[in-house]
């Protein structure tokens, strides 16, 4: 992910905006390793949101995600990559939104691969995306497809000291 282009202070309170760096430096040290919840939030055809738990790990400064060809998740970024993920980091509410890309080089499957084996998840990269003895049971069978999330906005509100809330700013 690249720095952001432009970042707004969205603290209502006095407080000073947020660097970027806290979320990405959290990011980088809470994933894979701590127990995290990401939400992923997709648009169906219709204009109906859809949001569901999505393992999910930031790997070499990008957001990558995982899906079942057969969800709900994985037709709506079909038709309409727009999308946002959510997750509670330690001391900082993020949100990215933002455009997922499917993920099918193998360097960088086996890479991510790499990382979900380091926090536990046992995947292997098979017919362009991930096989393992589980996931979660809404998942579908396997392969399970990778995204990469292109930033466009992300916000952060601060639930510790320093405490803020920014928007910071991406182009393409």
């Amino acid at each position: 992910m690249s720095e952001p282009t432009k970042t707004k202070n969205l603290d209502q309170n006095g407080s000073p905006e947020l660097p970027w760096s806290r979320a990405r430096d959290l990011l980088a040290t809470q994933t894979p390793k701590e127990d995290l919840t990401f939400f992923v939030g997709t648009v169906r055809p219709d204009g109906r949101p859809h949001s569901a738990g999505v393992g999910a790990i930031w790997v070499d400064e990008t957001l990558y995600f995982v899906s079942g060809p057969g969800t709900v998740r994985a037709r709506n970024l079909a038709a309409n990559p727009a999308c946002s993920v959510s997750v509670r980091l330690k001391g900082l509410d993020l949100t990215v939104e933002g455009e997922a890309e499917p993920v099918a080089d193998p360097a960088t499957l086996e890479r991510v691969a790499a990382a979900y084996r380091e926090g536990g998840w046992p995947a292997q990269v098979t017919e362009g995306g991930f096989d393992a003895p589980f996931m979660a049971p809404s998942a579908g069978p396997a392969p399970w497809f990778l995204y990469r999330l292109v930033p466009t906005r992300a916000i952060g509100v601060a639930c510790a000291e320093p405490y803020g809330a920014s928007r910071w700013d991406f182009t393409r």
